[in-house]
């Protein structure tokens, strides 16, 4: 399986019966393909949407439909479409439970990096801030090591911030992290990855939880 398949498939494990959650574009919205039956969730899309469920079959998508990436997505029965305006009420007014964004840097504070790398032409931040102080509940996915395999588990961001101490979970392709008051607690590894390695390959101090689980995608 590869990488983005897989932190797509153990994000989607983070849906609870009822809540509102926000996916951001990349690896957290392609989550939305993986969603068990079992659950009943509403999909929040920053750009404008409620109710929204996996990629279309293709040939079978709605131009108008998108989510934050902007690729088709089909909608749920109730589902809806809005402006821009109303969809940010939702986000500032506190209504979204978990936003799962995904990331450039994060660390063991809950700091998060993911709009900006100085020197390269960014189109803004998005919606990124906002939903990262608007959420209940941070979820941050991103591959745990860069092109060339530095860390991208830090014990302090490099990058400039986009929000500070607001992380509450971190999804790699090598783990699962808590950030508590106390630091970064591994709650799960990923299958045929040794502990060793996911010291090795992690700046931030971590300590590992004794109820260690390896993640079931």
């Amino acid at each position: 399986m590869k990488k983005r398949e897989f932190i797509a498939r153990r994000i989607a494990q983070e849906f609870d019966n009822g809540a509102v959650i926000n996916l951001g574009f990349g690896m957290p919205t392609a989550s939305a393909n993986y969603m068990s039956e079992d659950i009943d969730v509403i999909l929040q899309t920053e750009n404008g949407g409620l109710m929204f469920g996996p990629a279309p079959q293709k040939g079978e998508h709605n131009s108008e439909l998108a989510n934050a990436g902007g690729e088709p997505i089909t909608m749920r029965p109730g589902g809806s479409a809005f402006d821009l305006a109303t969809s940010f009420c939702i986000i500032r007014g506190g209504h979204v439970d978990v936003t799962v964004l995904g990331a450039l840097e994060v660390d063991e504070h809950g700091n998060i990096a993911n709009w900006k790398i100085p020197g390269k032409f960014v189109p803004g931040m998005g919606g990124g801030m906002d939903l990262l102080v608007g959420a209940k509940r941070v979820v941050a996915a991103l591959a745990h090591v860069d092109k060339n395999g530095n860390s991208k588990i830090l014990k302090d961001c490099n990058l400039p911030l986009s929000a500070a101490g607001a992380v509450d979970r971190i999804i790699t392709d090598k783990g699962v992290f808590d950030v508590t008051d106390d630091g970064l607690v591994l709650i799960e590894i990923a299958p045929n990855v040794e502990l060793d390695e996911v010291k090795e390959v992690t700046e931030a101090d971590f300590v590992v939880s004794e109820d260690l689980t390896e993640i079931q995608v």
